[in-house]
């Protein structure tokens, strides 16, 4: 009489639960765990074989980004830091041994992607026009932005290069779905199978971006040295706009 009230709201639990969750803690505890070691290892390698590119700070600047813009992109920029953070402090909450500090995390997890969410929505609208895909992408793609040679040539690109826009469609697209999936989960309302469904999106996106997460983090730290910069004064150097930034018109 239990199962069968039980599966009227749970669907098959008792029968696919277990094998779902094994799946899932198999999965994805493996998937984090090469995209946390590979990818830094692989852009490592980047910076000592070819090296940030260095640009001259002291002369002309180009007023690249006004000040609505900064506070949009640091808000986003700093909740989802702390989402990457708290995500994988769940996905590797046995190892870290459970408990209050899981449990800190994910109410942080939570909370963040929220107020993500909130600044997502006008850095969307902000920059949807400079974010749409042109021409010249393609061949931004075909030389990856010049960032594989240690000499300084223009490289087609407008205000964003092709490489920020692909960061820009994956982090707001995929971060509106990572909200909607995470509110499902969170609420834990429906069928087993929505939610099973909504963890298995919730994850693979959440790798996704993270991945992409690691990049945008390592250009703006490392690849472009003082690149950091224009996001804080809204100014680029001249030289910098010239080369990596060649179609930009202000």
């Amino acid at each position: 009489m239990w199962l069968k009230f039980n599966n009227a709201f749970t669907g098959e639990w008792l029968q696919y639960g277990q094998l779902f969750t094994n799946l899932q803690e198999s999965l994805f505890g493996r998937l984090f765990l090469l995209i946390m070691t590979i990818i830094p290892c692989v852009l490592l390698l980047h910076y000592m074989v070819i090296g940030p590119k260095r640009f001259a700070h002291d002369g002309p600047q180009v007023y690249f980004f006004d000040l609505f813009s900064r506070i949009i992109h640091w808000i986003a920029a700093v909740t989802f830091s702390f989402m990457v953070l708290t995500g994988l402090m769940v996905i590797f909450s046995k190892p870290l041994g459970g408990g209050a500090l899981i449990m800190g995390g994910r109410s942080v997890h939570i909370a963040s992607g929220l107020l993500f969410t909130v600044a997502a929505i006008p850095m969307f609208i902000i920059w949807l026009k400079d974010m749409l895909p042109v021409g010249y992408d393609i061949k931004w793609m075909f030389i990856m932005g010049g960032y594989l040679s240690k000499e300084k040539m223009p490289v087609p690109a407008g205000k964003f290069n092709a490489g920020q826009k692909m960061w820009f469609w994956l982090a707001t697209l995929g971060g509106f779905v990572l909200a909607y999936s995470g509110y499902v989960l969170w609420s834990f309302q429906g069928p087993t199978d929505t939610l099973r469904l909504m963890v298995i999106i919730h994850n693979f996106l959440a790798a996704a971006l993270s991945a992409m997460f690691l990049v945008h983090l390592y250009m703006s730290l490392f690849a472009i040295a003082g690149s950091l910069g224009s996001m804080i004064s809204g100014y680029k150097p001249q030289e910098e706009v010239a080369i990596l930034h060649s179609r930009f018109k202000s």
